[in-house]
């Protein structure tokens, strides 16, 4: 079956006053679906693809999709993917410290939860351009923070997302226009912590 756009968890809103609705609704209702749309495209060429889950699309793209659909897939298959994991990532009332295995695992890595947010930050700061950053968990299960261009997916080079905010501008710009520190502060009043958990034990 064809890939299709995941409805949001919450309102267009409910990120109020830190993601404003009208951001919300174009980014998922015109960015995502543009995506979508375009993913589709690139596996109607090889229809097989589409039984295939878009996770173990992305982490196997150069011995799954033939090479002349490979890029397509990558850009449109990560942005797909980047976004479903980013709106579950957010959720109201969110943020705060972490709690949990997230909280442990954080705190075990970096040395406290602050330096994180720090490390996490600078790296949204330095990613050039358009992109990602996250945390992920690599081969060995050991948690780092790292950024991605464009849509590109830390699956494609063997680490698990655990949490991403996107940088591109269309994630702030009627807000925050150039201001992407200011969006990169607000948003930790929305982050999920419990669906860092969640892909912590999955």
């Amino acid at each position: 079956m064809p890939h299709s756009l995941v409805p949001l968890p919450y309102p267009h809103d409910a990120l109020e006053p830190f993601i404003d609705a009208r951001t919300m609704e174009i980014h998922h209702g015109k960015h995502h679906q543009a995506y979508v749309n375009n993913l589709n495209a690139a596996l109607e060429k090889t229809p097989r693809l589409f039984e295939v889950p878009l996770d173990r699309l992305l982490a196997e793209l150069d011995s799954l999709v033939p090479e002349e659909s490979r890029l397509a897939v990558r850009n449109h298959g990560g942005g797909v993917l980047n976004h479903n994991l980013f709106w579950k990532s957010m959720k109201p009332n969110g943020g705060g410290a972490p709690t949990g295995m997230a909280a442990d695992a954080i705190n075990g890595a970096f040395g406290s939860f602050e330096k994180f947010k720090e490390l996490f930050d600078e790296a949204g700061m330095k990613r050039f351009g358009s992109g990602w950053v996250w945390l992920v968990a690599d081969a060995g299960n050991t948690l780092k923070v790292t950024s991605t261009a464009n849509q590109d997916s830390p699956l494609t080079v063997g680490q698990r997302p655990l949490l991403g905010n996107d940088v591109w501008e269309h994630a702030y710009y009627l807000k925050y226009q150039n201001r992407r520190n200011e969006y990169l502060a607000a948003w930790w009043n929305v982050v999920n912590w419990d669906e860092v958990n969640r892909r912590l034990r999955g």
